[in-house]
């Protein structure tokens, strides 16, 4: 909770007390952060899967139709699924970069996929791009907007007007992938 300024603690604990009920309901309603266990639904490259145990079966993780089947020990689901998305975004992530640096001739020195829960990319001085995991979860137009703008940096190492027009070059979706961003992207952020 957020208290106003010039709010007391007295006053916000008071405002809390009475208004439990209509609190309770609001928070049921938010949306929670992708969860890796069996049965849950999340994203892959936008599209919903549901995570399937499958303890029987060998492989780690994989994708079948729409579920990504997961093997073994039920105590293992959700390392097995965070590796399969890190290994599927080092995949996915790294062929739309080399594309897209073919496309517009802006080449990294390096693409790097990490674990990030704060950022979604990043681009050095060196020319080296960095991308979170995570962004593995969004849809294709948004990686479009996200590697657009790390490719972007490799000409302009700021946000200012020229940046932003060689994002707007690039990538049609900036405005889309945005409010995406905005309303789906902290809970991704957030996903274990």
């Amino acid at each position: 909770m957020t208290i106003p300024q010039g709010c007391t603690s007295a006053q916000a604990l008071s405002f809390v007390q009475k208004n439990h009920a209509w609190i309770s309901e609001r928070l049921k309603k938010l949306e929670k952060a992708p969860s890796f266990s069996a049965n849950n639904i999340i994203l892959i490259e936008g599209k919903p899967y549901q995570i399937v145990h499958s303890p029987e079966q060998l492989g780690g993780a994989w994708l079948e139709n729409d579920h990504l089947m997961v093997s073994g020990d039920v105590a293992f689901i959700n390392r097995r699924v965070t590796d399969f998305l890190r290994s599927h975004a080092a995949t996915v992530l790294k062929r739309e970069v080399q594309a897209m640096a073919h496309y517009t001739g802006l080449r990294p020195t390096r693409v790097d996929i990490r674990d990030t829960s704060s950022r979604w990319g990043s681009c050095s001085s060196t020319g080296r791009i960095m991308l979170s995991w995570r962004v593995i979860m969004a849809p294709e137009l948004v990686r479009h907007y996200l590697i657009a703008h790390e490719l972007s940096h490799l000409q302009h190492m700021n946000h200012g007007p020229l940046f932003w027009q060689c994002v707007n070059k690039i990538t049609p979706h900036k405005t889309q992938a945005e409010r995406w961003l905005r309303q789906k992207g902290p809970l991704l952020l957030q996903a274990r």
